[in-house]
């Protein structure tokens, strides 16, 4: 062999696995993830983002090999959100996760060019953030929350809990605009159960102490607590607050009754975040938001936790029983 054709082969021995490794860096793709009220660090969070992960490495990607996914959280904190999605909007991620309305209020501003994928947001489409659910037709798609409509339910079941109730203080963020709904479609349906009920704020741990503390003063009192970052922030101190003064409460996510509260009806985050993680794949092999149907809620779970009940006093109606999908024992 010529001393030409020997260097020049040694060489390319050399700079081969280093042309490969670049290639392969080249190659990872990114997602953001921004979480508007739990921090990352919650148990909660930590399923979700389990469920996230292993539904994409069915797909194919693997965390620290093809793909990169920064996740983020702002606690609940209005000005935490809008300095995360200007931080995260600058690294020009392939894809962004957002979890929950203000968050993707936040990313619409930011970018009309970043392809989003969104959980956990209420009537996407009143909101202005899409189209229409066929057709979304901008950077934008996801999966919607629910509709007002289970606003009527969640009294409904509580009602079925406990029969006595005829207050119902409705704990809820006044900020966020899909609580106006929620609240009506409560206010409707509370005339004919012969119940009056009260919406009330949860903005800070202040607020929701002073709040049920004083409406616990008077008897037959239950609690509705709405979907909303501030809620979901401080919900060990609604589940506390709500066992001292014995009050029936119903959550929106399972969650709340996996954590000791009473009982939830509503869809469950783990799953939207699987099913999240399928449209975020799908764009990453070159798939468009605007071609990616919204998809609704296709399951809602009742879950009841006994232990909770027990210490409460309330005795859980076989019929209610009978449609749990999870009880807590």
């Amino acid at each position: 062999m010529k001393r030409r054709e020997l260097i020049a082969l040694i060489g390319g021995a050399v700079t081969w696995p280093l042309a490969l490794r670049a290639q392969q860096a080249a190659t990872v793709r990114r997602i953001g993830v921004l979480i508007g009220s739990i921090d990352t660090d919650d148990p909660e969070i930590k399923a979700r983002r389990h469920a996230f992960e292993q539904e994409l490495s069915k797909a194919g990607w693997t965390v620290g090999q093809n793909l990169r996914v920064d996740y983020h959280s702002a606690g609940g904190d209005p000005d935490r959100i809008r300095d995360h999605v200007a931080a995260m909007v600058a690294t020009t991620p392939d894809v962004i996760l957002a979890s929950n309305t203000p968050v993707l209020i936040a990313l619409q501003k930011a970018t009309r060019t970043v392809p989003i994928v969104f959980v956990q947001v209420v009537d996407p489409v009143g909101g202005g953030f899409v189209a229409s659910f066929a057709r979304p037709g901008a950077n934008i798609t996801g999966f919607a929350n629910y509709d007002y409509e289970i606003g009527s339910k969640w009294l409904g079941v509580l009602k079925e809990l406990v029969p006595r109730i005829s207050r119902v203080a409705i704990l809820r963020d006044p900020s966020m605009a899909q609580s106006v709904g929620q609240l009506g479609a409560i206010q409707a349906m509370a005339q004919s159960l012969g119940v009056t009920v009260s919406p009330v704020g949860v903005r800070d741990s202040a607020e929701i102490e002073k709040t049920i503390n004083t409406f616990a003063r008077e008897p037959n009192g239950g609690l509705i607590v709405l979907a909303s970052g501030s809620a979901a922030v401080h919900r060990h101190l609604i589940i506390t607050l709500a066992a001292r003064h014995r009050l029936p409460a119903i959550y929106p996510y399972p969650y709340y009754p996996k954590g000791g509260g009473l009982i939830s009806y509503g869809v469950d985050p783990i799953d939207m975040w699987r099913r999240a993680a399928s449209y975020c794949n799908r764009i990453l092999r070159g798939e468009r938001p605007a071609d990616l149907p919204v998809q609704a809620p296709t399951k809602y779970e009742l879950v009841i936790n006994l232990r909770t009940a027990k210490a409460l006093g309330v005795t859980i109606p076989p019929t209610l029983l009978a449609q749990a999908d999870e009880v807590i024992e």
